[in-house]
């Protein structure tokens, strides 16, 4: 709910008092903590007579007032008496006039007060020579107000509210950051969402960006607009995928027919065509699993290992060349995987899988056979399961108990991932890009793992070059997957492939099918989710539309949204910031000058895209309609329509491999909210999802701007020079390109960052704590010191856009732009999580947690306690020497 607090207006239903208070009323905590108007004066003396008379005459003696006054008006006026006179009335003339102006600037600066714009002031009026009248207004406030009048336009008074209901003002900014730029949002955001494990400004704005797509793909006069022919083909893809995804009665009248085909497929692959099973030889078990394999990876369903196709980094990075990688686990991470509650609970899972497929298939056979159905071949009906599939078939008596085997095989698949995941490269070794950059000729390959036929393989994606080499990131993984395979049964490694088909696939299921609950138990289990509760079909939906077919849909979201000058001004802030890292460089204390020199080289050699991509280009519709030609949408099959895509997807991937890079091709939608560095490329890309508000608004006074957007520009731009990037050139390419003593500067700031967010931790959930990996997200917590760089450079433009307006200031907030600047940083990354989520992030992902990334950067930033006038004792204004700054 949007909250305007200005003057003494209710403005939240809910919570009057907390959100306009907070308005309205200085903070305790901030008034020590800001610069304000100072209060000091003197006393002034009090008029008094000091004329008396010592003696006391009798009453008796004096004559009466009336007397006196008689007397007086009888005696002729002297030339003196009347220059008295008249000179008696112009005092008092002028101190009536003098009384009147003092009421008048005392009534409005009450009424100022009032009104919530003033601050504390102190007025002196002096009436005479001898008499000073000295007033002091109210108490002062948490900072000294602005000189320029407020923006009071409608726009600036709902930004001014968004701000304002962001903030708890009991926290201290000093102590808790965080909290003082997200305490009001938490409250309103806690408890999460329903089904939504994890819920901040940035899922907050991926929600907006997901219902203005969802306007467009559910109403033809949202693009009546457009009216090509490629537009209205486009628009049919779009729409005919988004409908197949939200027809829930249609998905669970299927049911898990869709699942059962494709692993059926698989399970044909697997045992080998034409192989008689009763023949099957010992060495021949695994005889079939090259064409299983390169069936799931076609479909997108990851299993044993991986292939990506980018540049080669050590030799060319612009030859798109072939890497090969350990492909991702049934679990999110090798911890798991020791963890009894966890692994009991998967293996329930992957056993009711096995259970419900093998079922479901037996069932579909029956009822094919019984309406000779052309889906079955009659002549020859591979074994249904359970397995073993091949032997001497039990007869009826001897029938094994289906639920028995389901159980013995979810063991055995659980034994071989187990194996699989101490095979792996830890998450924080990857952050090294020499030691997963391992160029080999790919006999290399073809030896460490005899069980696959790579060149099968790869003619299944029909490659335009054969490669002569591969790069391996770990090669002791593909020797260890061997190993493993060899000591494995092909019914394990069958049922292995099975499951990893059914846990990528069933959530294309109707949610009332077997399958598709199972996974979800595991969802729930891992993120914390509360059973049973699932979010919005319609957002899911469209989520399903970005990521198969984002930058088709990101033509018409760019056209809704990415209007005025918003590229140019996007461009401007990174553009800036750039500058501002450059002119910084020659007072990095651990640079010397030749390093200097060269990081100044690959600023200036960074590619900058902004908004949306030209390949496939957002402007022209043949161009979108010729990237997505090979996807086929079946408005009655969501399931088809997810394989059709992944499947053009991977064609797409795999037509790249010997050919050199399009610079212009970008790795994210348009509609996304994130950025990103390439370091092959040397390009930072910000979609023009991201260029909306909390992010930037192209009307934002620039303080705000720069907070927020600019750090997301100077986060992404300082990861050329994190510790995986400045390992890049300004060519992307692998190669010692600083000094030694710079190298050895760089290391110990990074072992700085390294230990100083290794001694932050979340909540296990169990009583204890788990720390931060310090080493697996040293990239992006160098990446946020960026946010230095951003304060550079728009203290650097400030007089300009002052001058031209874009400085001003808003109605209701009392802080400087120096203190807005930050709280702008700040509210970007609100965020409220799970659990369990947390703890599983904490294991896979490379970036800190939201409130360590906030309160962890602003530590190492000096000019951050100086906006608050934090004291020396506040925890977020440590010495330098205990500061990690990198760009100082």
């Amino acid at each position: 709910m949007l909250r305007v607090c200005l003057s003494d207006r209710v403005c939240d239903d809910q919570h009057p008092l907390r959100a306009c208070a907070r308005s309205i009323l200085p903070s305790r905590t901030m008034v020590d903590r800001v610069p304000r108007t100072s209060t000091d004066q003197e006393a002034a003396p009090l008029l008094r007579d000091n004329t008396e008379d010592d003696e006391v005459r009798s009453q008796d003696s004096q004559p009466t007032l009336a007397e006196r006054i008689n007397a007086i008006a009888q005696e002729p006026l002297t030339p003196l008496t009347q220059v008295l006179l008249v000179v008696a009335l112009i005092l008092l003339l002028l101190t009536a006039v003098f009384i009147g102006l003092f009421a008048g600037e005392y009534s409005k600066l009450k009424q100022h007060e009032r009104d919530g714009n003033g601050s504390p002031s102190t007025f002196t009026v002096t009436a005479t020579a001898t008499a000073v009248i000295t007033v002091t207004a109210a108490p002062p406030g948490p900072t000294s107000p602005p000189v320029e009048k407020p923006c009071l336009t409608s726009e600036c008074v709902e930004l001014s509210a968004a701000i304002i209901s962001s903030l708890d003002e009991s926290k201290d900014p000093c102590e808790s950051f965080f909290d003082f730029a997200n305490g009001g949002w938490i409250v309103d955001n806690d408890p999460l969402p329903t089904g939504k494990a994890r819920y901040g400004k940035f899922q907050a704005l991926t929600v907006e960006n997901q219902r203005i797509l969802q306007h467009i793909l559910e109403t033809p006069s949202a693009t009546s607009s457009f009216t090509t022919t490629y537009d209205e083909e486009l628009l049919q893809k779009l729409r005919g995928f988004y409908s197949s995804c939200v027809n829930e009665n249609q998905l669970d009248q299927v049911g898990t027919e869709p699942l059962i085909h494709f692993t059926k497929t698989l399970r044909t692959l697997f045992r080998g065509d034409g192989l008689d099973v009763n023949e099957k030889k010992d060495d021949d078990k695994l005889k079939g699993i090259t064409a299983a394999l390169a069936f799931l990876h076609s479909r997108g369903v990851d299993a044993l290992f991986s292939f990506e196709v980018e540049g080669d980094v050590g030799v060319d990075p612009t030859f798109m060349s072939l890497w090969f990688d350990q492909a991702p686990l049934g679990l999110p991470a090798k911890e798991y995987y020791d963890e009894p509650s966890v692994i009991e609970v998967y293996q329930n899972i992957v056993e009711s899988l096995l259970f419900i497929l093998s079922e479901e298939e037996e069932n579909l056979q029956k009822l094919a056979t019984s309406a000779d159905s052309a889906l079955v071949d009659n002549t020859k009906i591979w074994p249904s399961w359970p397995w073993p599939p091949w032997g001497d078939e039990p007869d009826d008596k001897k029938k094994p108990n289906r639920t028995e085997i389901a159980h013995k095989l979810a063991k055995q698949v659980i034994d071989f991932e187990t194996k699989l995941a101490n095979a792996t490269l830890d998450a924080d070794a990857y952050q090294n890009p020499f030691a997963t950059y391992n160029r080999l000729p790919l006999s290399n390959l073809t030896d460490a793992l005899p069980q696959i036929n790579f060149p099968e393989y790869f003619a299944t994606f029909a490659p335009r070059r054969f490669p002569e080499h591969v790069i391996i990131t770990y090669p002791a993984y593909p020797v260890s997957v061997s190993e493993i395979l060899s000591s494995t049964s092909s019914e394990a490694v069958e049922a292995y492939l099975v499951v990893r088909g059914a846990l990528a696939l069933s959530p294309n299921l109707g949610m009332a099918t077997e399958a598709w609950l199972a996974q979800r138990t595991l969802l729930e289990t891992l993120t914390g989710i509360k059973k049973g509760a699932v979010g919005d079909r319609a957002e899911y939906c469209v989520g399903k539309v970005e990521e198969n077919l984002g930058f088709a849909a990101g033509r018409y979201f760019v056209n809704e949204t990415f209007g005025g000058d918003s590229r140019e001004q996007g461009t401007k802030v990174i553009t800036d910031i750039i500058k501002a890292f450059k002119a910084s460089l020659p007072n990095v204390h651990w640079l010397d000058k030749t390093s200097a020199d060269a990081a100044a080289e690959k600023a200036d050699a960074v590619r900058v895209k902004v908004g949306f991509p030209i390949s496939p280009d957002t402007r022209d519709p043949a161009s979108i309609l010729s990237y997505y030609r090979t996807v086929k949408i079946n408005e009655d099959s969501y399931f088809e329509n997810i394989l059709s895509a992944a499947a053009s997807n991977s064609m797409k991937r795999w037509a790249k491999l010997g050919q050199r890079r399009n610079d212009e091709e970008w790795e994210m939608w348009p509609s996304m909210v994130n950025a990103y560095f390439n370091p092959p490329a040397t390009e930072i890309v910000f979609p023009a999802g991201i260029l909306r508000p909390p992010f930037f608004s192209h009307d934002w006074p620039y303080y705000l701007t720069y907070g927020a957007f600019g750090q997301v520009a100077a986060h992404e731009l300082c990861h050329a020079f994190d510790s995986a990037g400045s390992l890049y050139n300004q060519e992307g390419k692998l190669e010692k390109w600083w000094t030694n003593d710079s190298i050895a500067g760089f290391k110990m700031k990074q072992e700085c960052i390294e230990t100083q967010y290794s001694g932050y931790t979340v909540d296990d959930g169990k009583g204890g704590v788990i720390h931060v990996n310090g080493n697996l997200t040293s990239g992006e917590n160098i990446g946020d010191t960026g946010l230095i760089q951003a304060y550079r450079a728009w203290k650097a433009q400030f007089d300009d856009s002052l001058k031209a307006g874009t400085e001003y200031i808003l109605p209701g907030l009392n802080y400087t732009r120096e203190q807005l600047f930050f709280i702008s940083f700040g509210r970007i990354w609100g965020s409220v999580e799970k659990v369990a989520s947390r703890v599983q992030r904490i294991r896979t992902d490379p970036h800190s947690p939201e409130n360590y990334r906030v309160d962890g950067t602003v530590y190492n930033i000096p000019e951050f306690a100086a906006a608050f006038n934090c004291p020396k004792t506040a925890k977020l204004n440590p010495p330098d020497k205990k500061r990690c700054l990198f760009w100082s």
